[in-house]
């Protein structure tokens, strides 16, 4: 084997095509067991949360069905751009750790530092949900956690995935 097809193979091994691969690849080269588990749990998360997208914008078209454009047509645009914002702070732990596997190698703490960071987003997006529950379709309860946060105005709900993101990317600039 000649050092140019060594080479070759060698960064056929280092690298992935797409994002499956870097899930497979970010999942196998790391030796954090927290970063591991955060894998497999935002790929659930991410599934989850493309089938609620997918099938609200089916509904989304079959109510503007026969309209013209316009405003119908931005709401269905902004619908995706809000599913791309909810999804891409998930799948960022796992691009930056594959990322940094392949081209410098990373440590377990970094690789840990983005699990624990990306648990966080995946936390803030359900008080996230939690505040912005219309008042209609709140539940009264004694726990004075979800009493708090049900007083809060919906528009709040964006606080804390926005907060979580952007602890995300501080985490990242820290440990780079």
């Amino acid at each position: 084997m000649t050092d140019a097809s060594a080479a070759s193979a060698e960064e056929t091994t280092k690298s992935y095509s797409g994002l499956p691969g870097a899930f497979r690849y970010a999942l196998g080269a790391s030796d954090s067991w927290l970063f591991k588990g955060y894998v497999v749990v935002a790929l659930l998360f991410t599934l989850a949360i493309a089938l609620v997208f997918a099938l609200g914008l089916l509904v989304l078209l079959a109510g503007s069905e026969g309209l013209r454009g316009g405003t119908f047509t931005f709401s269905r645009s902004f619908f995706l751009f809000v599913g791309l914002l909810v999804v891409a702070p998930l799948l960022a732990p796992i691009l930056l750790v594959a990322r940094r596997h392949r081209r410098t190698g990373s440590t377990p703490t970094y690789d840990r530092a983005l699990a624990l960071s990306g648990f966080v987003f995946v936390a803030s997006l359900y008080v996230g949900l939690v505040i912005s529950v219309p008042p209609q379709l709140q539940e009264p309860t004694g726990n004075a956690v979800v009493a708090a946060l049900y007083a809060a105005p919906q528009l709040a709900g964006l606080v804390p995935p926005v907060a979580a993101a952007a602890l995300l990317y501080a985490v990242h600039r820290f440990l780079r």
